[in-house]
């Protein structure tokens, strides 16, 4: 690898399996190519550069394949990037967009600077003139980057737009018009869905209905807003967007009927008679399934208990699926865990990421019979007008790459659907990250203890520390005991993106303590001042294993960034929820009652025992999303043989 820098090449050489060796290899000529033709490009003056960029332009319309303009393209924008913000990609960032324009998913260290990576392969692709998409998770970010990286693009002649929620359909349409757009998975792919709509109500002469529902406080316009052909998509947080959402589906709904209004009725009685039934004896509950049957008794108590007028249509089995589906979220949908209450609405938490999954729902009626648990307005569960997975949506791209930094764990599964590798980037400097040793309780309480008494330590010292939380209400019951230990913290519950991004961005200063669900505020770097790298950097607590390793993997790594120092450490108890995901609770219970345990309650040799829970969760949910998947795949397949639009309802 004579063409690689001979440190980078070591670590690559130490740190990397054969087959991105390989490929880092191939694309390492590349990078010799760009590397020789900056001293040229910086001779070029503003006009000049913008001139070639033109030239460029020009030559990738007349036919002359992006391979071949990949040297030249690349080695512009690093030197818009560096005249324009001042930021000059490292050679590992080259690599980066390099495998990135060969259809891969980068996995980039957190602090690796994936943002200014993604300009190469996003300029490239745009000089096409069919539009580069770059989708991430939340508005928030996507303006931020827009904004940030910006100038790079304007000085090579390129126009740069941004979609955001509240977003008039003239804006839209004007904002993917241009070379290159940043935005969320969300809005790309329901804008997709109200252009499928409005193309059909053109087509086919339909009245206003359709119009009313396109309209959602946007205007009426009777244009597409998208590329009808989408060309080039760069996915931000790939492992979080194309996994763990992949089965999400976008559903744009029908108006309600008379018959659905009453459908509420149903839940709020649901929602109070629940309370009449008994576990085990008037229903039974399966923890590994998580699914309730009503027993004898049970459904004669349904059928007795007294209710409201508008159920007098309603057939016994539909009142018993109302009562199994109160019973199931009361025992399973927890405030402040998988839910918040946002404006009077409920707002889903994303497990993985800790984040608000606005926009989102839960299906088969789960949504709606949380609602009636909380008391707050029932939204009407409706018919679809048009529906597409977030796989799908991906999917229909030419051109797919994506960037994250934890991707390789799930490489078998990118691989199969996507058809993308995934590629490992080598750091620019390399790491000084510390682990330290895994401690194991027998309780949350001597766990939460023992995290206390952690932090005390470091901040006494002045180290920073970020101690991540699965849940909401988790973050709060931390937050109470560093009160009570008079800690001065911050706490990120994703509630509001904005501040998070600047909690997150000041975490490593001296002396911060900040509590953070998840990965709230992922995305956003945490520099480190040079006392805080003098004493041993940020220090990283995780409290609990999470459903994936990647999510764990994403907290540690952001700590001992960039070459920086710092350590990180895992507690567990088991009282911990992964144990009764993976086994059950009869047997997690067993686990619970073996081993012994010194003075203070901590285990030494459990660990195999955890990450094997992990590891078992881990393949239920990617099971999970298969069989979601494959139903996804076969309703598509029916409504292409009835002659219908895969994404959209039947008119009729």
């Amino acid at each position: 690898m004579s063409a690689i820098p001979s440190g980078l090449s070591r670590q690559i050489d130490r740190c990397f399996p054969w087959t991105t060796k390989g490929r880092l290899a191939k694309w390492s000529f590349e990078l010799d190519r760009i590397n020789s033709l900056e001293q040229e490009v910086q001779k070029l003056n503003d006009q000049e550069l913008r001139k070639k960029s033109l030239s460029l332009r020009y030559r990738a319309r007349s036919g002359e394949p992006l391979s071949r303009l990949l040297p030249e393209a690349f080695a512009l924008v690093r030197e818009a990037a560096n005249r324009t913000i001042g930021m000059r990609h490292f050679d590992v960032q080259i690599l980066g967009g390099i495998a990135m324009f060969n259809h891969s998913i980068v996995e980039m260290q957190t602090g690796e600077g994936k943002t200014l990576t993604a300009t190469a392969p996003l300029y490239l692709h745009a000089l096409h003139g069919k539009g580069a998409l770059l989708a991430t998770v939340n508005d928030y970010l996507a303006a931020r980057d827009a904004e940030l990286m910006g100038p790079i693009f304007k000085a090579l002649g390129m126009k740069v737009g941004v979609i955001q929620t509240e977003m008039q359909t003239a804006q839209r349409r004007q904002a993917y018009e241009c070379d290159i757009t940043y935005g969320t998975a969300k809005e790309f792919g329901f804008d997709f869905l109200r252009d499928r709509l409005l193309l059909r109500r053109i087509r086919e002469g339909q009245t206003d209905l359709i119009g009313s529902m396109l309209e959602n406080n946007r205007g009426v316009d009777e244009k597409p807003t998208q590329r009808q052909d989408p060309y080039f998509c760069l996915v931000d947080e790939a492992d979080s967007i194309l996994i763990d959402e992949a089965s999400t589906p976008l559903i744009i709904s029908a108006l309600a009927t008379d018959e659905q209004k009453k459908e509420v009725e149903a839940y709020k009685w649901a929602a109070d008679a629940m309370y009449e039934f008994i576990e085990d004896e008037d229903y039974e509950y399966d923890h590994e399934k998580k699914s309730v049957e009503l027993t004898r008794k049970g459904r004669l108590k349904a059928r007795m208990l007294p209710k409201p007028p508008a159920m007098d249509t309603t057939g016994l089995f539909h009142v018993y699926e109302f009562i199994k589906r109160a019973i199931k979220v009361d025992r399973e949908f927890k405030l402040d865990q998988q839910f918040v209450i946002l404006n009077g609405e409920i707002v889903i938490v994303d497990e993985f990421t800790g984040r608000l999954g606005e926009g989102r729902k839960w299906r088969d009626g789960i949504h709606q019979a949380v609602e009636a648990k909380e008391g707050v307005e029932i939204t009407v569960a409706t018919g679809q007008a048009a529906r597409i997975t977030v796989q799908d949506f991906f999917l229909r791209f030419e051109h797919l790459a994506g960037m994250t930094g934890t991707a390789y764990a799930s490489r078998t599964e990118l691989k199969r659907i996507y058809r993308c590798h995934v590629v490992q980037i080598p750091t620019n400097r390399p790491p000084k990250r510390v682990q330290l040793p895994t401690r194991i309780f027998g309780t949350e309480k001597a766990k939460w203890a023992a995290i206390v008494n952690e932090i005390e330590e470091m901040h006494t010292l002045g180290r920073s520390v970020l101690i991540g939380t699965r849940t909401i209400d988790k973050s709060e019951i931390l937050s109470a005991l560093l009160q009570e230990r008079n800690i001065e913290h911050r706490v990120l519950n994703a509630n509001h993106i904005e501040e998070e991004a600047m909690i997150v961005a000041e975490a490593g200063e001296w002396g911060k303590v900040t509590v953070s669900t998840n990965m709230a505020g992922r995305g956003t770097d945490i520099k480190l001042p040079d006392e805080v790298v003098n004493i041993g950097g940020l220090h990283v607590i995780c409290t609990e294993l999470h459903e994936s390793a990647r999510i764990d993997r994403q907290l540690i790594g952001r700590c001992g960034r960039q070459g920086d120092p710092g350590s990180f450490r895992q507690y567990i108890s088991l009282e911990d929820e992964i144990l009764e995901k993976a086994f059950g609770p009869k047997k997690a219970k067993k686990y619970k009652l073996s081993g012994e345990t010194n003075p203070n309650g901590e285990f030494k040799h459990k660990k195999g025992t955890f990450y094997r829970a992990q590891h078992k969760v881990e393949k239920k949910s990617y099971r999970n999303r298969k069989t979601m998947l494959y139903y996804e795949k076969e309703r598509k397949k029916m409504q292409k043989g009835m002659g219908q639009d895969p994404y959209l309802d039947s008119p009729n």
